[in-house]
């Protein structure tokens, strides 16, 4: 069974960078379409980036589109998220997610994913 491990998370001044690591164990990552998606306080979960089995170039939610790149290192099980330019609306716990393995559409609707790490606190303030 997919085990996702987020980490990189922390505070960080606004203009700064992050990235964020999500791990994988459990099974083969490039099995699996995965998702960036947030959740700030006080809103609903979304889904901020999206990136396929085989790489292809990621989907990404306008809020994030220029300021955000999604990776994939299949070698390593390892999916990046590198954050740049962050705001401070950009604070938020930051979860990597899978789809089930037969799903190829790489989508960013939170109900599409099925496996979830435990999430990483970002928090964006001066």
């Amino acid at each position: 069974q997919l085990h996702l491990v987020e980490s990189g998370g922390g505070l960080v001044q606004p203009g700064g960078s992050l990235r964020l690591s999500c791990a994988a164990s459990g099974s083969t990552l490039d099995y699996y379409v995965i998702g960036w998606l947030r959740q700030a306080p006080g809103k609903e979960r979304e889904g901020i980036s999206c990136i396929s089995k085989n790489g292809g170039p990621p989907n990404y939610a306008d809020s994030v589109k220029g300021r955000f790149t999604a990776s994939r290192d299949n070698a390593n099980n390892t999916v990046y998220l590198q954050m740049s330019n962050l705001k401070p609306e950009d604070t938020a716990v930051y979860y990597c997610a899978a789809r089930q393995r037969w799903f190829n559409e790489c989508v960013l609707r939170v109900p599409a994913f099925d496996s979830w790490g435990q999430g990483t606190q970002v928090t964006v303030s001066a």
